[in-house]
């Protein structure tokens, strides 16, 4: 352990690239791990005032905007509760896409008095409040997923996900390089900003026509034939773009159903998006790598109350945007199974 403390030391943080800093985060994990509930955490008290290691499970709230059922947040908690575990950390997984809900969950953990808590932020504005306060309580507070704009203001420590217009952009540019022309962006959650962010950075990188499709995932059905409506009255539409694993497959049924001509791509996995991709009946998958939005949080909270380590020097952790497709799907097949991708 003490060559890696000393290979750490030598890096640090602010000088990692996006790799290295994934790499560095695995490392700090392990080094956490060593001063869980079974080692010896005791730190000796010399003439300068060392202090001893804080002792005591730490309690982390994970609060998601996630619906019930919904595939890409099943990840995430996997992702946090496997930190817990490995970590000797105590997670308390809620969500609630409503945002007035989703405050009222944040406020309950702040009077519950828990050590850190880890929330994202579809709609930054109404978690507001809510943030400060918990803040103010001194607990430390990261954002994932949504928001990380926002995130700073808020005096959340650190925020952990992708930079949804980015994401965009570079998904729009993939479907311009397949020569497609005119884009259906199918926009499933009202007031997500995020979401708007990828139809606009799809918009940017595109360059073609661009229109957004407002539909509501929890109406599985209505999503589908949304879709196939907007395909079957306009013919000359060759591709749609879904912002979620359980829209793209209702992208793929509504394309057959319209007889239609386009090619769906998506944001976000599930063992069907990689099916469909093996399958080629989705082009490619945009990956934000949601397991690390709810892994490192929790790794991150423990150095911070362990040794009062903070990561990202104010600049967003970025967990993507990566790309599946047929080139590497066998791979990441076997971990979207598992429910770790």
């Amino acid at each position: 352990m003490t060559s890696t403390r000393k290979a750490l030391r030598a890096t640090g943080p602010a000088r990692l690239g996006p790799v290295r800093l994934g790499l560095a985060l695995t490392g700090l994990a392990l080094l956490a791990a060593c001063s869980g509930p079974g080692a010896d955490t005791t730190t000796a008290t010399t003439d300068t005032g060392a202090a001893q290691a804080p002792t005591g499970d730490l309690r982390v709230a994970v609060i998601s905007h996630g619906t019930a059922g919904d595939a890409f947040w099943n990840v995430v908690k996997n992702g946090a509760t496997d930190a817990g575990k490995q970590l000797g950390v105590t997670v308390d997984y809620n969500s609630d896409g409503d945002p007035g809900r989703q405050s009222t969950l944040i406020d309950n953990a702040v009077s519950q008095k828990v050590g850190g808590i880890v929330v994202s932020m579809a709609n930054p504005d109404a978690l507001k409040t809510s943030i400060e306060n918990a803040v103010k309580a001194g607990i430390p507070v990261i954002t994932i997923n949504s928001g990380s704009d926002k995130s700073a203001s808020f005096g959340a420590m650190a925020h952990v996900g992708q930079e949804e217009s980015v994401a965009g952009e570079e998904a729009g540019r993939k479907l311009k390089e397949a020569g497609k022309t005119k884009l259906l962006c199918v926009i499933h959650e009202a007031g997500n900003v995020g979401l708007n962010q990828r139809c606009d950075g799809a918009r940017t990188g595109f360059g073609g026509t661009v229109t957004n499709l407002q539909v509501d995932i929890n109406n599985p059905t209505d999503v589908e034939s949304r879709i196939k409506g907007a395909l079957q009255t306009d013919p000359s539409m060759d591709a749609v773009l879904a912002l979620n694993p359980q829209v793209a497959v209702s992208s793929v049924n509504a394309v057959k159903g319209a007889a239609a001509k386009a090619s769906v791509a998506t944001f976000d996995l599930n063992a069907d998006v990689t099916a469909a991709i093996k399958a080629g009946d989705v082009l490619f998958a945009v990956d934000q790598q949601q397991y690390e939005q709810g892994y490192l949080p929790i790794v991150m909270l423990k150095l911070y109350r362990d040794n009062a380590n903070t990561v990202g020097g104010g600049k967003p952790v970025l967990t993507g945007p990566g790309f599946v497709d047929k080139s590497n799907v066998d791979k990441v097949a076997e971990y979207a199974a598992r429910g770790t991708r």
